[in-house]
């Protein structure tokens, strides 16, 4: 069976646990680093950049997940996942991960009053989906091997790159698994 692990630092564990069930496979919260050794793919759940990247320092899973990725194993980031993930940061000098070949602008949408749902089409997955975007990112520019899932009013807001997939918005949040469907699959053929 499929094991997904979600990095339980903070942000919307349990809803992506939930998703991840409910596409029946095994998933599990990353509370540590050596956790990861038992996992097929991992989820970064949104939350807050800043935060989520000091608590992946003091817990010693920043070069453990770059590891990580270095094997090819899928990594799905969603949300502040997606900024943990981007190789740039408009307006920062330094990024995290740098997985993604990618320039993300943090909070582009707006503050948290501004959080909103839409209806998009997300390429090969849904022609439908409903996203909800929380304080939401949104990517600015991509490099020749980033290929773009979706965009909503011109601004891309998911991206794959290889064996990593980024969302802006949080499909965690409905009760559409598409997204984490696709995922699986993503994961079950890096196996």
């Amino acid at each position: 069976m499929t094991t997904i692990g979600v990095l339980a630092l903070q942000g919307a564990v349990r809803e992506h646990i939930r998703s991840i069930r409910a596409c029946d496979a095994q998933a599990i919260e990353i509370k540590r680093k050596e956790q990861l050794a038992e996992i097929d793919g991992l989820i970064l759940p949104g939350g807050e950049s800043t935060t989520i990247r000091r608590l992946m320092d003091s817990y010693g899973f920043f070069t453990a997940i770059q590891d990580f990725a270095r094997q090819g194993k899928p990594i799905f980031g969603t949300c502040a996942g997606m900024i943990i993930m981007a190789k740039l940061i408009q307006g920062q000098a330094k990024a995290h991960l740098g997985l993604i070949d990618m320039t993300v602008a943090r909070n582009a949408f707006g503050r948290q009053v501004a959080s909103f749902e839409a209806e998009i089409n997300v390429a090969g997955i849904a022609d439908d989906f409903r996203a909800v975007f929380i304080r939401a990112p949104y990517v600015v520019e991509v490099g020749d091997d980033v290929e773009i899932l979706a965009a909503y009013k011109e601004h891309i807001v998911a991206v794959r790159q290889g064996p990593f997939i980024a969302t802006a918005f949080h499909p965690e949040l409905t009760d559409d698994h598409r997204l984490i469907s696709y995922f699986m699959d993503m994961v079950a053929q890096a196996k």
